[in-house]
């Protein structure tokens, strides 16, 4: 591994919290369950608390609660779901519950062991001061029941830019025989790892805590997790943060546009940082230009791996790589100047490598499978939306996380369930919503859209490019234990810039 590259982990790491941060050991416990087992009780929300023995939870609480594969058949086949907690540091001054939930193939229970192995405890103030917390890995993900594929998502040979019609074909064969295998493997749970499942678990998890109302903390998928508990019960949420909020008002077609025309925005803006920073690996050059010219290449030629512990990599799994590389300008950015060079000299390693380790691919796609509906279904559709895209997004070429599920899921047996967005929610306290002016991931306006269905919401701004922006800025650090503890939002129209 690199030096950049391990000293990214170490710095995403101390910095972050329920967002960005990178693989580590497995946990000891709590053990998952075995997918579609069935039982003869149904879930009651009951959590069985032990104290964790991994060292990893020093002093906290492991635990796991029972729910339904089925909501609808609740005394059908049963999945575990996985917690740790973390007591307030003041129980004198405590003042309740705060979810942790990354959700879409995220441990949240991995991302607060390296999170207090590297100091959240101490910079995070009145969030670990008065509020126990709680880390909870969602249905099929981490150490909950998790969904586990043997078919490669996307082996050599297969894109998910088909240039013609037997190219097309050839991934929708694909999709439908990794989707078989992944049903044959996890039974019933594939068809039930939708926003709605995910939030009525929230529900188990709440009355297993014995709580009236909790606190919500979430980023990127889970603001619409969060969104979608609060539509579902209402009133049973104290505060709702939500960082780097998604946009799931608009077709699926436009949302695909607006990422891809933020993460270009996004690689432009490395790329002009890239020319006048000392961290930078390529200061001087024409960044743009010379990532061109790798992607062109490894196209024609796939640039290997160290190793042989991975498949060569084109010119397009360089570009599907790139965007999670954009996210955390101050760290993200010299490890993708670095993982340029090594490309270019032969070794693209540092491209296999997701900066945000806890994420399972596999885990990511298929409930993007069953959330996104699929508005694209002929090669001459994904052509022509691809031909936009490209237009758009000269060096990405539209290589986003929202075009990998639509193409991803082409061909999948299990229906589609998408939340119906955009309506008023009743019942759900007025949100914090926290936005980079600029983020490769979702656009600045997603913040809007969000708090518009949360009626008394307010977006913080945060000037960056930055993503999971408690721990990196002071401003929002500040803006949010005031809100947790007080319930006070910031004036409309506020920006950080620190």
């Amino acid at each position: 591994m690199s030096r950049v590259m391990r000293q990214l982990r170490r710095t995403l790491t101390a910095i972050l919290t329920a967002g960005v941060v990178l693989a580590t050991p497995v946990l000891a416990t709590p053990v998952a369950a075995v997918p579609g087992r069935t039982v003869p009780q149904a879930a009651t929300g009951h959590i069985t608390w032990h104290p964790c023995n991994d060292a990893g939870f020093p002093g906290m609480q492991c635990g796991t609660v029972r729910v339904p594969v089925d909501w609808s058949k609740p005394r059908a086949a049963q999945l575990d779901l996985a917690l740790v907690r973390r007591k307030a540091d003041d129980p004198a001054h405590r003042q309740g519950t705060l979810l942790l939930n990354d959700g879409a193939g995220g441990s949240s229970i991995e991302q607060l062991r390296l999170a207090t192995r590297n100091g959240f405890p101490d910079l995070a103030g009145a969030m670990t001061q008065r509020f126990d917390i709680v880390a909870v890995d969602p249905r099929g993900v981490g150490h909950s029941t998790p969904i586990r594929c043997s078919e490669p998502l996307k082996p050599a040979g297969v894109s998910y830019f088909p240039k013609n019609r037997a190219a097309f074909d050839k991934l929708v064969a694909h999709n439908r025989t990794f989707a078989g295998d992944c049903l044959r493997r996890n039974g019933p749970l594939v068809a039930h790892v939708d926003l709605t499942s995910t939030a009525r678990d929230i529900e188990a998890v709440r009355t297993g805590l014995g709580v009236r109302r909790l606190n919500w903390y979430g980023i990127h998928y889970s603001t619409l997790l969060g969104r979608t508990y609060a539509a579902l019960f209402p009133g049973r949420l104290r505060t709702m943060t939500l960082d780097t909020a998604l946009d799931d008002t608009t077709s699926p077609l436009t949302r695909i546009v607006k990422e891809t025309t933020s993460a270009e925005e996004a690689f432009n803006r490395f790329a002009a940082w890239c020319t006048h920073s000392a961290k930078c690996a390529l200061k001087g050059h024409d960044v743009a230009a010379e990532y061109d010219a790798l992607v062109a290449r490894a196209d024609r030629t796939p640039v290997p791996a160290a190793g042989g512990t991975h498949r060569p990599l084109t010119g397009e799994d360089i570009r599907g790589a790139t965007q999670d590389y954009l996210n955390i300008a101050s760290v993200t950015w010299p490890a993708l100047a670095e993982a340029i060079v090594k490309a270019q000299a032969g070794d693209a390693t540092d491209f296999t490598v997701d900066p945000d380790g806890t994420l399972d691919p596999v885990q990511v796609l298929v409930p993007a499978c069953l959330d996104n509906a699929r508005p694209v279904s002929t090669f001459e559709q994904a052509d022509r939306l691809h031909k936009s895209l490209a237009a758009r997004a000269p060096h990405l070429g539209g290589a986003v996380r929202s075009w990998t599920a639509l193409v991803g899921c082409l061909g999948w047996p299990v229906p589609a369930k998408p939340v119906q967005a955009g309506r008023l929610i009743s019942g759900a306290p007025p949100a914090l919503v926290i936005q980079s002016t600029h983020q490769a991931l979702a656009p600045h306006a997603a913040g809007s859209a969000m708090a518009a269905q949360l009626p008394g919401s307010v977006v913080l701004s945060r000037e960056g490019d930055d993503y999971s922006m408690f721990l990196l800025s002071p401003c929002v650090r500040e803006a949010t234990n005031r809100y947790l503890t007080d319930r006070i939002l910031p004036a409309p129209g506020t920006t950080c810039t620190n």
